[in-house]
């Protein structure tokens, strides 16, 4: 496997104390030059965490942002803004964002063309409730998600955007989908966006898996053929578990 990428959605935990705290810990375990680590905190400690990982290869991505550069969007980010202070990726339509705050496949699309317009690295967050699956329509409600979210973007822009697959029913709630499961969605993703574009566009593109993904089971998720990393919540906010995390992802990469 080329690339594996381990990205940590902090979510809306640590402060600028517990942000610092985690960068001086992180600092002291050695990674190799070629672990892809991203971490993605709260606004509030982006420019902490970029300030205090300086010189690592440790990068910093945004958990949402605007499609609008500025403007009268009170409580809004934009993309420019996250440039600004070196922000290299961005979480787009997280289950979190949808349910909660109305984000919809049409934002999403938004979103992505700005990221893209800026260089910044789109994560697309796609992804079933546990009734759909049940009913057997998670294929139909993720062909939906990536159809709309894909439109008006340039075939040479598509591989530039990260899909990380989170099957909602396995966040936060102690569930994970199995390695087989995780495998037979991500390998359809591929398939669908082989379809939607080309199938050399398809291969390239990187999909992650995001589910109460830890050390413990990361390795049987990870060696899956069409999963090049993890979306990673709650072990990513200790520094041991993320090492752990990255130290499995090298040793797949061998």
């Amino acid at each position: 496997m080329d690339r594996i990428l381990i990205a940590g959605n902090w979510k809306m935990n640590k402060d600028a104390k517990g942000t610092i705290d985690f960068a001086k810990k992180i600092k002291k375990y050695s990674f190799n030059e070629g672990d892809e680590v991203c971490l993605i905190p709260p606004f509030t400690d982006l420019k902490i965490l970029k300030d205090e990982l300086d010189g690592t290869n440790i990068k910093i991505g945004a958990q949402n942002c605007h499609f609008e550069d500025n403007g009268a969007y009170t409580g809004e980010i934009s993309s420019e803004m996250l440039k600004e202070i070196g922000v290299e990726f961005c979480i787009v339509g997280h289950s979190e964002r949808r349910e909660y705050f109305g984000e919809t496949d049409k934002s999403c699309n938004k979103k992505i063309i700005k990221l893209l317009e800026k260089g910044i690295t789109p994560i697309l967050c796609v992804g079933e409730k546990e009734d759909i699956r049940e009913a057997g329509a998670e294929q139909s409600l993720i062909s939906k998600q990536l159809g709309e979210a894909f439109i008006g973007i340039k075939q040479a822009d598509v591989p530039k955007v990260i899909i990380a697959y989170e099957p909602i029913w396995a966040i936060g709630t102690g569930k994970t989908a199995t390695p087989e499961q995780a495998q037979e969605m991500s390998a359809f993703i591929r398939g669908f966006m082989s379809g939607l574009f080309s199938e050399a566009i398809g291969e390239c593109m990187m999909i992650l898996y995001g589910g109460s993904v830890k050390p413990e089971n990361a390795r049987d998720i990870l060696r899956q053929r069409d999963i090049n990393g993890a979306l990673v919540g709650g072990a990513s906010l200790d520094p041991k578990s993320l090492y752990e995390l990255v130290k499995i992802s090298a040793d797949l990469k061998k």
